[in-house]
């Protein structure tokens, strides 16, 4: 079994004592079963990992010994931003979950005008905070040692107004003439995915006003909770660390 990876959002160094938190002690704990002695590595979000081993399970808080750090880093060298139509209940936490273990840099859920899914006030910082623990899940297990970020929720008219000019916005599209083969190399591009449904008509010519480029893969339609998904692995394929 792999040492178990256990995200902790606090200051870290090598030859020190510190707590899990709740959410740490619970994945340890409870979850994966651990006992005392047992070895981790933690990671904080701010680079590399740390050997860790885990001295007490008392329920007010778990101990764990901080060890050496190391400095490996495993995040691809394309800065991709994925713009996500927010999609139903477990298809967009499946979004999130394999985008992160794709590589991408940063996620904005987005609403437009075909989303299925309303959120606002409590119910919207209900939503974000599950999917955070669905990226902190998602980093634990994959290897990576820093978040993505997850923005707030945005309308697509406010994602495009600061989409910056020096990314390149790239939109699906099954009649588009060039795939993902003919783009020119960049190290930084923004993906736009529509929900369930797609992006209206209005929304995708918007997208284009912006400077979004249409890419084709292959001639059929796939569903919000592939599209995103296929066409990173591809990016990655042609220009980050899939080749």
């Amino acid at each position: 079994m792999p040492t178990p990876r256990i995200y902790l959002p606090q200051p870290l160094a090598s030859g020190t004592t510190t707590q899990l938190d709740e959410r740490a002690q619970r994945h340890a704990v409870k979850v994966l079963r651990l006992k005392p002695g047992a070895a981790l590595i933690l990671f904080n979000g701010d680079g590399g990992e740390y050997h860790a081993t885990l001295e007490d399970t008392r329920r007010e808080g778990a101990q764990v010994s901080v060890g050496e750090h190391i400095a490996q880093e495993r995040e691809s060298p394309l800065d991709i931003e994925l713009l996500q139509g927010v999609a139903r209940g477990e298809k967009m936490d499946l979004i999130l979950q394999k985008a992160v273990e794709l590589g991408v840099n940063r996620i904005v859920p987005l609403a437009t005008e075909r989303s299925q899914v309303k959120l606002s006030g409590e119910r919207l910082d209900k939503r974000m905070q599950h999917w955070r623990g669905i990226i902190i899940h998602a980093c634990e297990q994959c290897g990576r040692n820093r978040l993505p970020e997850l923005a707030g929720m945005q309308t697509l008219d406010a994602t495009l107004a600061a989409h910056a000019p020096d990314r390149l916005g790239l939109l699906l599209d099954p009649i588009a003439e060039r795939g993902p083969h003919d783009l020119a190399q960049t190290p930084a591009l923004s993906l736009l995915i529509g929900p369930e449904g797609g992006l209206a008509p209005a929304e995708r010519d918007q997208a284009r006003a912006a400077g979004f480029q249409g890419v084709r893969l292959g001639p059929r339609i796939l569903r919000t909770e592939t599209a995103g998904l296929a066409a990173l692995a591809a990016l990655q394929c042609l220009y980050g660390d899939l080749r």
